[in-house]
């Protein structure tokens, strides 16, 4: 842990393995989408964000002219593969979304994140989402998690359709979208390669490494910390 106070206006965190468990999307969120894929397709087929998330996968696959049983092979290998692809997205979020309103899927988040968002807002910071997950999927994911509707403590959420995350170009445009001076926000994710890309953009970058989830022995170059209660924030 580092005894590192940050002082900030705004702090933009990930999710996988800093809000919450990297095994919530490996293991009920990820098959959640693979199974119910097909059948959702099937019965969505004709709404414009299904049409067009399927023109684009194709097009995102070099297959323009693929029919639908060949987009919908390469959107379960995608899934298999985690493809960061924005589309594959779109559909993991629409399929997500009729599981959390049917009360099958529930988004992790840990205590020790709630507390720490909860203790920031209330002093003033202003909190965001980046990740690689669809808005819409962030917005389910904290409005329907574990410790209840979590969406009012956010001011707002961004994905890839900014740009990728180990891109220091898509941490400008963050700081463009807030009107902020980018050492005025703090990122925190447990990728080095993000973090690396936002210390590059100027935002003040901490790791969270939790027990668990953490590699083995993995040391970042940046201040380290084991849970959200061990990070010192204020404007």
């Amino acid at each position: 842990m580092s005894a590192t106070r940050f002082r900030c206006g705004a702090i933009l965190t990930d999710i996988e393995g800093t809000t919450g468990s990297i095994a919530f999307v490996r293991d009920a969120l990820f098959p959640y989408a693979q199974e119910h894929l097909a059948d959702f397709i099937a019965h969505h087929r004709d709404d414009p964000a299904v049409v067009k998330a399927l023109h684009d996968s194709a097009l995102d696959a070099g297959e323009p002219d693929a029919d639908e049983a060949r987009i919908i092979e390469i959107l379960r290998e995608w899934i298999r593969d985690d493809k960061k692809i924005t589309p594959l997205k779109t559909l993991q979020g629409l399929i997500w979304a009729e599981g959390y309103a049917k009360g099958e899927l529930r988004g992790h988040v840990y205590p020790d994140a709630v507390a720490g968002l909860r203790r920031w807002r209330a002093a003033g910071i202003n909190l965001y989402v980046y990740s690689s997950g669809s808005i819409e999927a962030q917005k389910l994911l904290f409005g329907n998690s574990t410790a209840g509707n979590l969406l009012d403590l956010f001011h707002g959420f961004f994905d890839t359709t900014i740009g990728a995350k180990t891109d220091r170009a898509s941490y400008h445009r963050i700081a463009d979208a807030l009107g902020m001076v980018p050492d005025d926000i703090l990122f925190l994710s447990d990728r080095e390669a993000e973090l690396h890309a936002a210390h590059e953009a100027d935002f003040g970058v901490a790791c969270i490494a939790r027990p668990g989830e953490a590699e083995p022995g993995a040391v970042s170059a940046y201040p380290t910390f084991a849970t959200f209660e061990d990070i010192d924030a204020e404007i």
